[in-house]
C-alpha cells in the first residue's frame, strides 16, 4: 500500500462518517451504535445460516 492509502480513515457503518474515536468502535457515536442495535432486534439482520459448534469455538 502507499503510504496515502494506510491513514484512510475508519467509516462509521451506519452513516459513513470518518471515525474520530474508537470509544464506539465500529460506529463513529453512540446514536449510530444505537441505530445498529435497533437494526438487529428488528430483525433487519440475520444469521445467513445456523451457528454451528464449531463457529463458536474458532473464538477461543
Amino acid at each position: 500500500m502507499t503510504e496515502s492509502t494506510d491513514k484512510l480513515p475508519l467509516r462509521c457503518p451506519i452513516c459513513d462518517q470518518p471515525r474520530e474515536t474508537d470509544a464506539f468502535a465500529p460506529f463513529c457515536s453512540q446514536r449510530c451504535r444505537q441505530i445498529d442495535l435497533g437494526r438487529w432486534l428488528d430483525g433487519r439482520y440475520v444469521v445467513s445460516r445456523p451457528i454451528e459448534q464449531s463457529d463458536l469455538d474458532e473464538g477461543e
